[in-house]
């Protein structure tokens, strides 16, 4: 029987308690049809992938949750016998636990208290009474998923990890357990190559839904003022609809051109700057301030090494976050743009720590006239990203000569510009020695 979530929340009202705990393990009876896999793939045949694309709150990690308590205890129909050895693998080891074990929509959260796993952080696995084991896995750490063998995999946010490519094919390469291994791989939506190369897989079958999806398990006053604010936009359509955007036709930059640029580790270099983009206020509808660094070979070539940009930062905030990296990275310098309150902005960094090099520059032209230069460069395969940079690169690609369709202001991109115009055009100051 198809019922309506209000429907099954009038019926569930007039339950007693041990007819509600009775039927709360029943996922089924809850599960929106994004939530549940489909039997059969395209080709007629077992799935061996299932690829849940949802916006930001869809009930992505109730799915995963849900999908992984069926396996580890052998629960038709999403299971015909128990997996005794499973991965969880999120972008990082943090995630995994705050996000997919210990969330609110966790592993611990779902379960029965009778039939709930235990924890071991230190030990970094689940286990159930029935034999039952999950491991936790950081995607940022590709080879530790090289020897371990699973018999089921659950994803979560494939479209963020840094090291996709790699950390997927060693999951795959242990997905060797059982009479038929499959994973679940829980994500917002980004055009990434290995989603795509996923969507074009016979052997995956796919689900999607919007924000608004769940909207019963959201608070109303989310739904309003994120629908009222991007609502129609491209960063809307992504988080809260759940599209997969392509590439802007008009845009400076193209995906493609950044999965070429991207490399795992820097070589030793040069010089490194810190560029920082500031606000001119730090209220609830400031820009945010773009902070990122970047830094050059010998030869020539330009390295992308980190986006720290802050949201909403008051200027001792982002000063310190901005100076934090500096010294992280043993960069030479700071470049800060001085448009907007240009000695303000020195005072603050100077407050911070006095002896911070920071060099001032001043836009005399407008943000796509800055950036085309910059773009050229990565059409020349001069720039390379050390790693992923989501966010720093869905505003590349969606950067055109109207500025991006948000309407918002590019802060990633304008930090990135500075740093690797103030690289290029050799900004002052003599490279400080590192260790390597």
């Amino acid at each position: 029987m198809n019922l309506s979530p209000t429907q099954r929340l009038h019926i569930l009202a007039r339950l007693n308690s041990d007819e509600l705990d009775a039927i709360a393990s029943d996922w089924k009876l809850f599960a929106h049809s994004h939530q549940w896999p489909p039997e059969f793939a395209a080709n007629g045949k077992p799935w061996t992938t299932w690829l849940m694309i949802g916006g930001r709150g869809a009930g992505k990690t109730r799915a995963g949750a849900e999908w992984i308590r069926a396996q580890a205890l052998g629960l038709p129909p999403l299971a015909m016998e128990p997996a005794r050895q499973i991965a969880l693998v999120g972008e990082t080891e943090h995630d995994v636990r705050e996000v997919m074990i210990e969330g609110v929509s966790g592993l611990l959260a779902v379960h029965r208290r009778d039939e709930r796993p235990v924890w071991l952080p230190s030990r970094k696995r689940l286990e159930w009474n029935n034999g039952a084991v999950a491991y936790a896995f950081s995607a940022e750490d590709p080879e530790s998923l090289r020897g371990p063998q699973f018999s089921c995999a659950w994803s979560d946010e494939l479209a963020k990890w840094r090291y996709a490519d790699a950390a997927f094919d060693m999951l795959q390469f242990g997905l060797r357990l059982g009479a038929q291994p499959r994973q679940l791989i829980t994500t917002t939506p980004r055009p990434t190559a290995l989603i795509k190369r996923l969507l074009k897989d016979e052997t995956c079958v796919a689900t999607r839904a919007a924000t608004k999806a769940n909207a019963l398990h959201l608070a109303p006053t989310f739904l309003k003022n994120v629908m009222a604010r991007y609502a129609g936009t491209r960063l809307g359509r992504q988080e809260l609809d759940g599209e997969l955007i392509e590439d802007r036709t008009d845009a400076l930059w193209t995906r493609s051109v950044i999965e070429q640029s991207r490399v795992t580790e820097a070589p030793p270099l040069q010089r490194i700057v810190v560029a920082v983009d500031p606000p001119a206020t730090s209220g609830k509808r400031a820009d945010s301030c773009g902070i990122v660094a970047a830094g050059i070979t010998g030869e020539g070539t330009l390295y992308v090494l980190a986006d720290d940009t802050l949201a909403q930062a008051a200027p001792q905030v982002w000063s310190m976050k901005a100076i934090a990296l500096w010294r992280r990275l043993e960069a030479d310098a700071l470049v800060v743009e001085v448009n907007q309150g240009g000695e303000m902005v020195r005072e603050v960094i100077a407050q911070a720590d006095p002896d911070v090099p920071v060099l001032s520059v001043r836009a005399h032209r407008g943000k796509w006239l800055r950036a085309e230069p910059i773009a050229a460069l990565y059409e020349q395969r001069r720039v390379k990203h050390v790693g992923l940079f989501a966010a720093l690169e869905d505003e590349m690609c969606d950067f055109a000569p109207t500025g991006l369709s948000s309407g918002r202001s590019p802060d990633r991109l304008d930090a990135l510009v500075w740093a690797l115009t103030s690289l290029t055009h050799g900004a002052r100051g003599q490279p400080r020695m590192r260790s390597f």
